[in-house]
């Protein structure tokens, strides 16, 4: 926690605060959504795991703490994360 908070101070001097994604934010959070077998199975699939590298749509949906966790605990939010991953996938 004193390391999110040392790095949001950090970024927030910074210019691409507003401009880039925390990477190490965005994986640490694919990390914890793949202990889930739901979202294993949408990251085992080739067609899918391409947008979690590349789509900067999906990368900033999963650099928020909160939607990550609203991810694990609501499955409607995981009915409506399909589905943002299809349309983008069909981009």
């Amino acid at each position: 926690m004193l390391r999110d908070l040392l790095n949001f101070f950090l970024r927030l001097n910074s210019p691409r605060m507003f401009i880039g994604l925390d990477t190490k934010t965005i994986d640490r959070h694919i990390q914890v959504l793949n202990e889930h077998r739901w979202f294993s199975k949408i990251y085992e699939d080739a067609n899918y795991r391409k947008l979690f590298f590349t789509n900067v749509h999906v990368r900033r949906y999963l650099e928020s703490k909160r939607r990550v966790s609203k991810l694990i605990n609501n499955p409607y939010a995981r009915e409506k994360f399909i589905i943002f991953l299809e349309k983008q996938r069909k981009r």
